[in-house]
Protein backbone atom coordinates (compact mmCIF):
# COMPACT_ATOMS: atom_id res chain seq x y z
CA UNK A 1 0.00 0.00 0.00
CA UNK A 2 2.65 2.45 0.91
CA UNK A 3 4.63 2.01 -2.19
CA UNK A 4 0.97 2.33 -4.06
CA UNK A 5 0.46 5.65 -2.89
CA UNK A 6 4.18 6.49 -3.32
CA UNK A 7 3.95 5.85 -6.97
CA UNK A 8 0.82 7.93 -6.91
CA UNK A 9 2.04 10.87 -5.30
CA UNK A 10 4.94 10.69 -7.92
CA UNK A 11 2.79 10.30 -10.55
CA UNK A 12 0.67 13.22 -9.74
CA UNK A 13 3.61 14.98 -9.13
CA UNK A 14 4.93 14.42 -12.72
CA UNK A 15 1.08 15.86 -14.27
CA UNK A 16 1.49 18.99 -12.50
CA UNK A 17 5.22 19.62 -13.73
CA UNK A 18 3.94 18.22 -17.35
CA UNK A 19 0.64 20.28 -16.91
CA UNK A 20 2.94 23.98 -16.42
CA UNK A 21 5.44 22.87 -19.09
CA UNK A 22 3.66 25.62 -20.86
CA UNK A 23 4.96 29.28 -20.81
CA UNK A 24 3.35 31.30 -17.55
CA UNK A 25 0.39 33.81 -18.61
CA UNK A 26 1.46 37.00 -17.30
CA UNK A 27 -0.42 39.48 -15.30
CA UNK A 28 0.98 43.08 -14.90
CA UNK A 29 0.10 44.76 -11.77
CA UNK A 30 1.17 48.48 -11.74
CA UNK A 31 0.07 49.69 -8.16
CA UNK A 32 1.09 52.37 -5.68
CA UNK A 33 3.71 50.89 -3.53
CA UNK A 34 4.56 54.34 -2.82
CA UNK A 35 2.98 57.72 -2.48
CA UNK A 36 -0.81 58.11 -1.99
CA UNK A 37 -1.90 54.57 -2.54
CA UNK A 38 1.01 53.45 -0.60
CA UNK A 39 -1.64 52.61 2.13
CA UNK A 40 -3.80 50.55 0.15
CA UNK A 41 -1.44 49.08 -2.21
CA UNK A 42 -0.37 45.85 0.00
CA UNK A 43 -3.99 44.44 0.38
CA UNK A 44 -4.07 44.67 -3.62
CA UNK A 45 -0.78 42.69 -3.85
CA UNK A 46 -2.28 39.96 -1.13
CA UNK A 47 -5.63 39.57 -2.93
CA UNK A 48 -3.64 39.18 -6.02
CA UNK A 49 -1.31 36.36 -4.66
CA UNK A 50 -4.16 34.78 -3.55
CA UNK A 51 -6.14 34.35 -7.05
CA UNK A 52 -2.74 33.02 -8.51
CA UNK A 53 -2.16 30.43 -5.54
CA UNK A 54 -5.91 29.22 -6.12
CA UNK A 55 -5.69 29.35 -9.57
CA UNK A 56 -2.53 27.80 -10.22
CA UNK A 57 -3.13 25.07 -7.64
CA UNK A 58 -6.41 23.65 -9.57
CA UNK A 59 -3.71 22.98 -12.97
CA UNK A 60 -3.66 27.19 -13.91
CA UNK A 61 -5.33 28.53 -17.28
CA UNK A 62 -5.31 26.52 -20.48
CA UNK A 63 -2.29 24.62 -18.66
CA UNK A 64 -0.47 26.98 -18.03
CA UNK A 65 0.65 28.87 -14.82
CA UNK A 66 -0.06 32.26 -13.76
CA UNK A 67 2.27 34.61 -13.00
CA UNK A 68 3.03 38.15 -11.11
CA UNK A 69 4.34 41.14 -12.38
CA UNK A 70 4.46 43.89 -9.64
CA UNK A 71 5.40 47.03 -10.28
CA UNK A 72 5.28 50.35 -8.36
CA UNK A 73 3.60 53.31 -10.12
CA UNK A 74 4.49 55.47 -7.18
CA UNK A 75 0.96 56.40 -7.26
CA UNK A 76 1.18 58.93 -9.68
CA UNK A 77 1.18 59.75 -13.41
CA UNK A 78 5.11 59.79 -14.09
CA UNK A 79 5.68 56.67 -12.09
CA UNK A 80 2.64 55.03 -14.16
CA UNK A 81 4.22 55.11 -17.60
CA UNK A 82 7.61 53.83 -16.66
CA UNK A 83 5.94 50.80 -15.33
CA UNK A 84 3.32 50.27 -17.86
CA UNK A 85 6.19 50.93 -20.37
CA UNK A 86 8.00 47.85 -18.41
CA UNK A 87 5.71 45.47 -18.07
CA UNK A 88 4.17 45.83 -21.07
CA UNK A 89 7.30 46.18 -23.23
CA UNK A 90 10.20 44.31 -21.14
CA UNK A 91 8.23 42.07 -19.37
CA UNK A 92 5.66 41.41 -22.19
CA UNK A 93 2.60 41.00 -20.00
CA UNK A 94 -0.53 39.19 -21.13
CA UNK A 95 -3.06 41.24 -19.48
CA UNK A 96 -2.49 44.60 -17.01
CA UNK A 97 -4.89 44.41 -13.68
CA UNK A 98 -4.80 47.06 -11.42
CA UNK A 99 -5.57 49.03 -8.31
CA UNK A 100 -4.65 52.60 -9.16
CA UNK A 101 -4.89 56.50 -8.76
CA UNK A 102 -6.66 57.88 -11.56
CA UNK A 103 -4.00 60.05 -12.59
CA UNK A 104 -1.92 56.52 -13.17
CA UNK A 105 -4.80 54.99 -15.10
CA UNK A 106 -4.77 58.16 -17.41
CA UNK A 107 -1.02 57.90 -17.75
CA UNK A 108 -1.09 53.92 -18.55
CA UNK A 109 -3.79 54.10 -21.25
CA UNK A 110 -1.65 55.19 -24.08
CA UNK A 111 0.82 52.27 -23.36
CA UNK A 112 -1.99 49.70 -23.00
CA UNK A 113 -3.38 50.37 -26.54
CA UNK A 114 0.11 50.73 -27.78
CA UNK A 115 0.96 47.61 -26.72
CA UNK A 116 -2.47 45.94 -27.24
CA UNK A 117 -2.89 44.30 -24.38
CA UNK A 118 -6.07 43.51 -21.82
CA UNK A 119 -6.37 46.32 -18.92
CA UNK A 120 -8.54 45.35 -16.09
CA UNK A 121 -8.87 48.08 -13.98
CA UNK A 122 -10.25 47.24 -10.02
CA UNK A 123 -10.18 50.77 -8.42
CA UNK A 124 -13.36 53.20 -8.06
CA UNK A 125 -12.79 55.94 -9.90
CA UNK A 126 -14.75 58.62 -10.90
CA UNK A 127 -16.35 57.04 -14.32
CA UNK A 128 -16.50 57.51 -18.04
CA UNK A 129 -12.71 56.46 -18.85
CA UNK A 130 -13.35 54.56 -22.50
CA UNK A 131 -11.01 52.75 -24.42
CA UNK A 132 -11.35 49.18 -26.29
CA UNK A 133 -8.89 47.43 -23.94
CA UNK A 134 -10.33 48.61 -20.97
CA UNK A 135 -12.57 46.99 -18.54
CA UNK A 136 -13.76 47.87 -14.75
CA UNK A 137 -14.79 45.82 -12.26
CA UNK A 138 -15.22 48.40 -9.60
CA UNK A 139 -18.11 51.28 -9.01
CA UNK A 140 -18.59 54.80 -10.37
CA UNK A 141 -20.25 58.06 -8.77
CA UNK A 142 -23.89 56.84 -10.17
CA UNK A 143 -23.63 53.79 -7.93
CA UNK A 144 -21.48 54.91 -4.90
CA UNK A 145 -22.84 58.27 -4.37
CA UNK A 146 -26.67 58.15 -4.14
CA UNK A 147 -26.80 55.97 -1.22
CA UNK A 148 -24.66 58.77 1.03
CA UNK A 149 -26.57 61.99 -0.24
CA UNK A 150 -29.91 60.44 0.20
CA UNK A 151 -29.19 59.23 3.36
CA UNK A 152 -27.63 62.51 4.76
CA UNK A 153 -30.78 64.38 3.47
CA UNK A 154 -33.53 61.99 4.13
CA UNK A 155 -31.63 60.53 7.79
CA UNK A 156 -29.50 63.15 9.14
CA UNK A 157 -31.58 66.38 7.83
CA UNK A 158 -28.71 67.96 6.11
CA UNK A 159 -29.42 70.74 3.43
CA UNK A 160 -26.07 72.66 3.26
CA UNK A 161 -22.87 70.68 1.91
CA UNK A 162 -19.72 70.97 2.29
CA UNK A 163 -17.41 69.56 -0.42
CA UNK A 164 -13.43 68.69 0.20
CA UNK A 165 -11.09 66.81 -2.26
CA UNK A 166 -7.92 66.18 -3.58
CA UNK A 167 -7.17 68.44 -6.93
CA UNK A 168 -6.92 65.58 -9.59
CA UNK A 169 -9.25 63.78 -11.82
CA UNK A 170 -10.91 61.42 -9.65
CA UNK A 171 -11.63 64.34 -6.69
CA UNK A 172 -12.79 66.72 -8.93
CA UNK A 173 -14.85 63.72 -11.48
CA UNK A 174 -16.53 62.53 -7.73
CA UNK A 175 -17.40 65.36 -6.41
CA UNK A 176 -18.48 67.02 -9.48
CA UNK A 177 -21.25 64.30 -9.84
CA UNK A 178 -21.94 64.66 -6.22
CA UNK A 179 -23.26 68.73 -6.34
CA UNK A 180 -25.31 68.02 -9.17
CA UNK A 181 -26.92 64.73 -7.43
CA UNK A 182 -26.81 66.93 -4.20
CA UNK A 183 -28.99 70.22 -5.56
CA UNK A 184 -30.92 68.13 -8.29
CA UNK A 185 -32.50 66.76 -4.62
CA UNK A 186 -33.22 70.04 -3.84
CA UNK A 187 -29.95 70.60 -1.00
CA UNK A 188 -27.89 73.66 -1.05
CA UNK A 189 -23.62 73.31 -1.94
CA UNK A 190 -21.60 75.77 0.36
CA UNK A 191 -18.31 74.89 -0.15
CA UNK A 192 -16.39 73.20 -2.41
CA UNK A 193 -12.22 73.22 -1.86
CA UNK A 194 -9.51 71.19 -3.17
CA UNK A 195 -5.42 70.33 -1.66
CA UNK A 196 -3.12 69.04 -3.68
CA UNK A 197 -3.23 64.54 -4.15
CA UNK A 198 0.35 64.79 -2.14
CA UNK A 199 -0.90 67.66 0.11
CA UNK A 200 -1.24 67.18 4.02
CA UNK A 201 -1.92 70.53 5.34
CA UNK A 202 -6.24 70.78 5.23
CA UNK A 203 -6.17 73.54 8.11
CA UNK A 204 -7.34 76.46 5.73
CA UNK A 205 -10.04 74.25 4.49
CA UNK A 206 -11.07 73.27 7.80
CA UNK A 207 -11.65 76.66 8.74
CA UNK A 208 -13.42 77.10 5.87
CA UNK A 209 -15.80 74.36 6.97
CA UNK A 210 -16.22 75.67 10.24
CA UNK A 211 -17.29 79.08 8.69
CA UNK A 212 -19.72 77.81 6.27
CA UNK A 213 -22.82 76.63 7.99
CA UNK A 214 -22.47 72.87 6.67
CA UNK A 215 -24.80 70.68 8.42
CA UNK A 216 -23.06 67.93 6.49
CA UNK A 217 -19.20 67.14 4.32
CA UNK A 218 -18.77 64.93 1.74
CA UNK A 219 -15.35 64.08 0.73
CA UNK A 220 -13.67 62.49 -2.38
CA UNK A 221 -9.56 62.25 -1.78
CA UNK A 222 -6.64 60.02 -3.05
CA UNK A 223 -7.00 56.62 -1.49
CA UNK A 224 -4.79 56.15 1.54
CA UNK A 225 -2.60 58.61 2.80
CA UNK A 226 -4.87 61.82 2.00
CA UNK A 227 -7.97 60.26 3.70
CA UNK A 228 -5.76 59.62 7.11
CA UNK A 229 -4.59 63.29 7.30
CA UNK A 230 -8.10 64.92 6.50
CA UNK A 231 -10.21 62.72 8.97
CA UNK A 232 -7.27 63.38 11.56
CA UNK A 233 -7.86 67.09 11.47
CA UNK A 234 -10.93 67.00 10.67
CA UNK A 235 -11.61 65.23 14.42
CA UNK A 236 -8.89 66.79 15.66
CA UNK A 237 -10.65 70.54 14.82
CA UNK A 238 -13.55 69.53 16.83
CA UNK A 239 -15.85 68.93 13.44
CA UNK A 240 -18.90 66.86 14.45
CA UNK A 241 -21.21 67.04 11.16
CA UNK A 242 -22.15 63.68 9.17
CA UNK A 243 -19.34 62.98 7.29
CA UNK A 244 -19.38 60.62 4.03
CA UNK A 245 -16.16 59.61 2.58
CA UNK A 246 -16.22 58.64 -1.12
CA UNK A 247 -12.98 57.63 -1.11
CA UNK A 248 -12.06 55.54 2.32
CA UNK A 249 -11.91 51.66 1.93
CA UNK A 250 -12.68 49.09 5.01
CA UNK A 251 -8.51 49.14 5.73
CA UNK A 252 -7.94 52.54 5.65
CA UNK A 253 -10.43 53.21 7.80
CA UNK A 254 -9.42 50.35 10.45
CA UNK A 255 -5.80 52.00 10.23
CA UNK A 256 -6.96 55.39 11.56
CA UNK A 257 -8.25 53.90 14.69
CA UNK A 258 -10.69 56.20 16.61
CA UNK A 259 -10.78 59.34 13.98
CA UNK A 260 -12.70 57.22 11.94
CA UNK A 261 -16.04 56.61 13.89
CA UNK A 262 -19.48 57.23 12.35
CA UNK A 263 -17.68 57.89 9.06
CA UNK A 264 -20.28 57.50 6.47
CA UNK A 265 -18.90 55.21 3.14
CA UNK A 266 -20.65 53.61 0.36
CA UNK A 267 -18.62 50.41 -1.17
CA UNK A 268 -19.22 47.44 -3.13
CA UNK A 269 -17.75 45.58 -0.53
CA UNK A 270 -17.22 45.26 3.20
CA UNK A 271 -15.99 42.25 5.35
CA UNK A 272 -19.38 41.67 6.71
CA UNK A 273 -21.01 39.96 3.55
CA UNK A 274 -22.80 37.43 4.77
CA UNK A 275 -21.72 34.82 2.13
CA UNK A 276 -20.50 31.74 1.61
CA UNK A 277 -18.06 33.14 -1.40
CA UNK A 278 -16.69 35.68 1.50
CA UNK A 279 -16.43 33.61 3.99
CA UNK A 280 -14.26 31.24 1.61
CA UNK A 281 -12.63 34.04 0.69
CA UNK A 282 -11.49 35.85 4.02
CA UNK A 283 -10.62 32.43 5.16
CA UNK A 284 -8.42 31.54 2.55
CA UNK A 285 -7.01 35.14 2.99
CA UNK A 286 -6.47 34.56 6.86
CA UNK A 287 -4.93 31.18 6.24
CA UNK A 288 -2.40 32.33 3.67
CA UNK A 289 -1.15 35.45 5.20
CA UNK A 290 -1.83 35.27 9.00
CA UNK A 291 -0.65 38.39 10.74
CA UNK A 292 0.55 39.83 7.82
CA UNK A 293 -2.49 40.37 6.74
CA UNK A 294 -4.24 43.47 5.27
CA UNK A 295 -7.87 44.12 5.91
CA UNK A 296 -9.84 42.65 2.51
CA UNK A 297 -11.40 46.56 1.35
CA UNK A 298 -13.43 47.39 -1.49
CA UNK A 299 -9.94 48.08 -3.41
CA UNK A 300 -8.58 44.79 -2.88
CA UNK A 301 -11.34 42.44 -3.71
CA UNK A 302 -12.07 43.53 -7.48
CA UNK A 303 -8.64 42.79 -7.77
CA UNK A 304 -8.83 39.59 -6.74
CA UNK A 305 -12.09 39.08 -8.81
CA UNK A 306 -10.87 40.44 -11.94
CA UNK A 307 -7.99 37.43 -12.21
CA UNK A 308 -10.98 35.25 -12.14
CA UNK A 309 -12.71 36.93 -14.73
CA UNK A 310 -9.51 37.20 -16.88
CA UNK A 311 -9.71 33.14 -16.35
CA UNK A 312 -12.95 33.10 -17.35
CA UNK A 313 -12.14 35.07 -20.47
CA UNK A 314 -9.30 33.56 -21.70
CA UNK A 315 -11.09 30.01 -21.40
CA UNK A 316 -14.20 30.88 -23.53
CA UNK A 317 -11.59 32.24 -26.08
CA UNK A 318 -9.05 29.39 -25.85
CA UNK A 319 -6.68 32.01 -26.06
CA UNK A 320 -4.68 34.47 -24.62
CA UNK A 321 -4.95 36.58 -27.95
CA UNK A 322 -6.14 40.30 -26.99
CA UNK A 323 -8.61 40.45 -29.59
CA UNK A 324 -10.27 37.15 -28.65
CA UNK A 325 -10.14 38.36 -24.37
CA UNK A 326 -11.69 41.76 -25.26
CA UNK A 327 -14.32 39.55 -27.00
CA UNK A 328 -15.10 37.35 -24.38
CA UNK A 329 -14.81 39.62 -21.04
CA UNK A 330 -18.01 41.46 -21.43
CA UNK A 331 -19.89 37.46 -21.87
CA UNK A 332 -18.19 36.08 -18.89
CA UNK A 333 -18.69 36.41 -14.85
CA UNK A 334 -17.15 35.31 -11.68
CA UNK A 335 -18.98 34.69 -8.26
CA UNK A 336 -16.62 35.81 -5.09
CA UNK A 337 -16.97 37.69 -2.17
CA UNK A 338 -19.03 40.72 -3.63
CA UNK A 339 -21.17 38.02 -5.32
CA UNK A 340 -22.04 37.51 -9.22
CA UNK A 341 -19.76 39.92 -10.92
CA UNK A 342 -20.07 41.09 -14.96
CA UNK A 343 -18.25 44.20 -16.79
CA UNK A 344 -21.36 43.69 -19.14
CA UNK A 345 -22.51 47.17 -18.95
CA UNK A 346 -20.53 49.33 -21.72
CA UNK A 347 -17.27 47.79 -19.81
CA UNK A 348 -18.55 48.04 -16.98
CA UNK A 349 -19.92 46.44 -13.50
CA UNK A 350 -23.76 46.51 -11.92
CA UNK A 351 -22.88 45.72 -8.85
CA UNK A 352 -24.58 45.36 -5.22
CA UNK A 353 -23.69 48.52 -3.12
CA UNK A 354 -23.70 49.17 1.31
CA UNK A 355 -24.06 51.95 2.71
CA UNK A 356 -22.24 51.75 6.36
CA UNK A 357 -21.05 53.31 9.04
CA UNK A 358 -17.55 52.93 10.84
CA UNK A 359 -18.08 52.11 14.41
CA UNK A 360 -15.30 51.90 17.26
CA UNK A 361 -13.48 49.51 15.89
CA UNK A 362 -12.97 50.74 12.36
CA UNK A 363 -15.48 47.80 11.02
CA UNK A 364 -17.89 48.82 8.83
CA UNK A 365 -21.38 48.27 10.02
CA UNK A 366 -24.24 47.85 6.68
CA UNK A 367 -26.64 50.71 7.59
CA UNK A 368 -28.36 49.55 4.14
CA UNK A 369 -27.80 48.23 0.90
CA UNK A 370 -28.66 48.15 -2.92
CA UNK A 371 -28.80 45.27 -5.36
CA UNK A 372 -27.26 45.11 -8.68
CA UNK A 373 -26.71 49.22 -9.24
CA UNK A 374 -26.60 49.68 -12.96
CA UNK A 375 -23.36 51.51 -13.43
CA UNK A 376 -25.28 53.94 -16.26
CA UNK A 377 -24.13 55.58 -19.43
CA UNK A 378 -20.34 55.00 -19.12
CA UNK A 379 -18.48 54.08 -22.61
CA UNK A 380 -21.96 54.16 -24.73
CA UNK A 381 -19.93 54.33 -28.08
CA UNK A 382 -17.77 51.28 -27.24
Amino acid sequence: MQMKTIILMLASAAFATAAFAEDPIKIGVPVGLSGANSVVAPSVVQAAELAVEEINAKGGVLGRPLELEIADDASGAAGAQKAFDSLVFQKEVNVVISMETSAARNAGLPIISKGDVPYIYTSFYEGKSCNANLFVDAWVPEQQVPPVVDNFISKQGAKKFFLIGSDYAFGRGMLTFAKGYIEKAGAQIVGEEYLPMDGSDWTAIISKVRSSGADAIITSTAGGAPNVTLTKQLRSSGVTLPYGNLAVDEGTAKSMGADAKDIFLSASYVTGIDSPENKAFLSAMDKKFGKELRTPNDLSVPQYEAIYLYKAAVEKAGSTDTADVLKALPDVSFTGPRGKISMNKQHHAPLTMYLGQVKDDGSVAVVDSFKDVDPGDQCPNL
